[in-house]
């Protein structure tokens, strides 16, 4: 049996959310992602098979703050929207998918 990659658990987590009407996977840097209407959501990083999450600048602030994640900078630029987390644990990319979505939804 081979083991789940990160990017499989990614596209697992979000399935069912796909089945909401707003929901759909899009593209961001030529990359498969997670959109909620016309907003990036969230998204499997391509290089290291991290998480990546766009939620409210404070809360991205408190989950680096808190060690969680990292501010997401692709080519050096910080997106302050933005984190990164390398940590795969299931429940953890959930939630803060989750709450990516809530967030895309205003």
């Amino acid at each position: 049996m081979v083991d789940e990659t990160p990017t499989d658990q990614f596209w697992r987590l979000v399935d069912p959310l796909l089945n909401e009407e707003d929901v759909t996977r899009g593209t961001l840097m030529r990359f498969d992602c997670l959109r909620v209407g016309q907003q990036l959501a969230a998204a499997p990083h391509h290089d290291d098979d991290g998480l990546i999450v766009k939620l409210p600048r404070e809360r991205v602030a408190a989950l680096v703050l808190d060690g969680v994640a990292e501010p997401f900078a692709p080519a050096g630029r910080v997106f302050r929207e933005w984190a990164r987390v390398r940590n795969p644990e299931a429940d953890l990319w959930k939630g803060l998918i989750d709450e990516a979505v809530a967030f895309a939804r205003g």
